[in-house]
């Protein structure tokens, strides 16, 4: 295929981030996610160490989600490969996102509380990737039949994409039925 009008030339790196919502029981989800770097071709590490092709990083994080609130009771970190038994001692570095809602500003709270340092990078990016994730898992749980959809739910996809920005019609819409709703 023709990228930028020049054919592909040769591959170095593929992270692939996998992410799928299970039922754990009457009240809760069970998010889990895999993250995996894959180097194609021989390289070097930051210091000079030779890495021949292969995995260098996978890891895996098992989330406990309420499902009235998307709230994180529990989590679960697993790194099977990492690059350096140093990336071993951030394996507890999540456990402040316990008691977090998975919600508007997710994002930065999780990067406020074990970014730039403080924890690892590598499993920020998963986690903040299986929070988008965990919201559509909760949407194909709540929405199996047709009564699922609730304005509640609705206003968490607010200002999730641009279908569902706030000044779009579809929130508009909603807040209308929300507003109809109250006044009857």
């Amino acid at each position: 295929m023709n990228v930028f009008g020049k054919p592909r030339g040769k591959k170095y790196h593929t992270r692939t981030i996998e992410a799928s919502t299970y039922e754990y029981d009457e009240k809760r989800l069970v998010v889990e996610g895999c993250l995996t770097d894959q180097r194609i071709q021989e390289s070097y590490l930051g210091t000079g160490e030779k890495k021949e092709p292969g995995i260098l990083h996978q890891m895996i994080i098992h989330l406990l989600v309420n499902k009235a609130t998307l709230e994180i009771e529990d989590l679960h970190v697993e790194m099977p490969c990492v690059p350096r038994r140093e990336c071993l001692e951030t394996i507890n570095s999540l456990e402040q996102v316990k008691g977090l809602r998975i919600a508007g500003g997710f994002t930065l709270k999780v990067k406020a509380l074990v970014g730039r340092g403080q924890g690892c990078s590598h499993l920020v990016a998963l986690l903040t990737a299986m929070s988008a994730s965990a919201v559509q898992g909760y949407a194909a749980y709540k929405l199996q039949n047709p009564a699922g959809f609730s304005t509640e739910m609705g206003l968490l996809l607010e200002d999730t994409c641009w279908a569902w920005r706030a000044e779009g019609e579809l929130i508009k819409a909603l807040k209308e039925r929300i507003k109809a709703k109250q006044h009857k």
